[in-house]
């Protein structure tokens, strides 16, 4: 073939599509059906169950609806989890539309503080595309979330329930999004005009006065104060008025956020294993912690997942959702569809490639709320709590092969004292700067 597209190889590959019966049975399917159906193996809808040898109780599936604050409910789900143990209570939500608002107010100043960071780079440079391509985008990481709670505390649902914005904050991006880049606009022509840094400060304050109104009227006003009250499951009524969000988190949650480590498994020759990650640029609350990974083996994440599961703990963990993943029966399996079979492709990709070609990254954040571990303690599959409502999956719970757990997941969470010697002694270690475009540098 020339370096064009020439009417005889048109003819060509015509001919040769048309010579193979396969081909023709393969369209009538995939045009009538889609793609996915067509492709479905059944033989591996019929070997996935919901059972598993460790399974954890929870509330009701919670939904995130039309936003991207999967890894905010995530996060709400896991704690939820300890205040309903805590007080026996059969079903509890902590308000996710409350943690959006600070989400989104302290991302706001976080790209603010970059802009006035970033003064002497030329509009069209790689770093000031970055920053002005998603500057308040719905997605998040864990630490991002626990310097948030470690500022604001969390409140029950009810302190701040949802409104129609905080379930669908595409329009509320877009408009702040166009805010901020005017007012990146605003700042670098000043300071291209002779402004000192005293009123490039004075004036960001003035746009982040802007900023919160209209986060307010979107999202409400978040409460400074918060009365709980609930009845427990042998009908006993609980009362606390008048706490703070932070006494709310202290008191219910009782969770040491610092005590929990980000292990990651990115097997790129760029990223070496038994070694600490951050991402420049990366974060909400400009004094907050680094977004700090540990990278491991992929048995080690597993290893370490599963005992916080056996203690009785879920596990917060990101992942990329969409690759093999059947919305109708809730399953994440390798084998669901076989595209290769039907097209009469390879696909061949390693984990790393994916990784390394753009094919792959965290894209959706959930939670481990068991495992099936076979006779001599392996995994074979997992149970997953999706923020999806209770339609997808069973009853919004999706189940995970072990083997998409190899390619997919990039991140679990757990409480350190699930970590070897070995694996402790690498947290005391300086960590290792990735540039912002970094693959590990997205957002569930």
């Amino acid at each position: 073939m020339s370096n064009s597209i020439s009417k005889g190889f048109i003819e060509e590959c015509g001919a040769e599509f048309r010579a193979d019966r396969a081909n023709r049975v393969a369209m009538d399917a995939v045009m009538t059906n889609g793609l996915n159906k067509s492709c479905l193996n059944h033989d591996a809808r019929r070997r996935t169950t919901h059972t598993f040898s460790i399974s954890l109780e929870q509330g009701s599936v919670t939904n995130q609806k039309a936003s991207g604050r999967c890894w905010l409910f995530a996060a709400m789900n896991v704690m939820r989890a300890r205040v309903m143990k805590k007080c026996d209570l059969k079903d509890f939500e902590l308000s996710q539309n409350y943690m959006l608002f600070w989400d989104k107010l302290e991302k706001c100043n976080y790209f603010l503080e970059n802009i006035l960071d970033t003064l002497d780079e030329p509009v069209g440079s790689r770093l000031l595309e970055f920053l002005l391509r998603d500057p308040v985008g719905d997605g998040g990481q864990w630490d991002m979330m626990a310097n948030l709670v470690d500022k604001y505390g969390v409140v029950p649902k009810e302190a701040m329930p949802e409104s129609a914005v905080s379930s669908s904050t595409r329009e509320m991006c877009r408009t702040v999004t166009e805010l901020l880049r005017g007012d990146a606009v605003i700042l670098r022509r000043m300071a291209a005009e002779g402004a000192d840094r005293s009123a490039l400060t004075a004036q960001k304050e003035r746009m982040m006065k802007e900023l919160y109104r209209v986060l307010a009227i979107c999202l409400g006003e978040p409460p400074k104060t918060v009365d709980f009250e609930a009845r427990d499951r042998d009908g006993g009524f609980i009362r606390d008025m008048g706490l703070t969000p932070r006494e709310f988190f202290k008191k219910y949650v009782d969770m040491d956020l610092s005590d929990y480590v980000s292990l990651i498994n990115a097997p790129t020759g760029d990223k070496p294993y038994m070694r600490r990650y951050t991402v420049k640029m990366l974060g909400n609350v400009r004094e907050g912690s680094p977004v700090c990974y540990l990278n491991l083996p992929i048995n080690q994440v597993k290893a370490a997942a599963i005992a916080q599961l056996r203690d009785g703990e879920p596990v917060w963990f990101g992942c990329d959702v969409g690759p093999y993943s059947d919305r109708e029966t809730g399953t994440l399996d390798t084998d669901n569809y076989d595209y290769e079979n039907t097209l009469n492709v390879r696909l061949g990709m390693t984990k790393a490639e994916r990784l390394d070609y753009g094919q792959s990254r965290m894209t959706h954040a959930m939670v481990f709320q068991g495992v099936n571990l076979d006779g001599e303690g392996r995994p074979t599959r997992w149970r997953v709590e999706n923020s999806w409502g209770d339609e997808p999956g069973r009853k919004g719970y999706y189940v995970m092969s072990d083997a998409w757990f190899d390619e997919y997941m990039y991140q679990v969470v757990v409480n350190k004292k699930y970590l070897t010697p070995e694996q402790l002694k690498i947290l005391d270690t300086p960590a290792i700067e990735l540039e912002p475009w970094d693959p590990m540098g997205s957002l569930a």
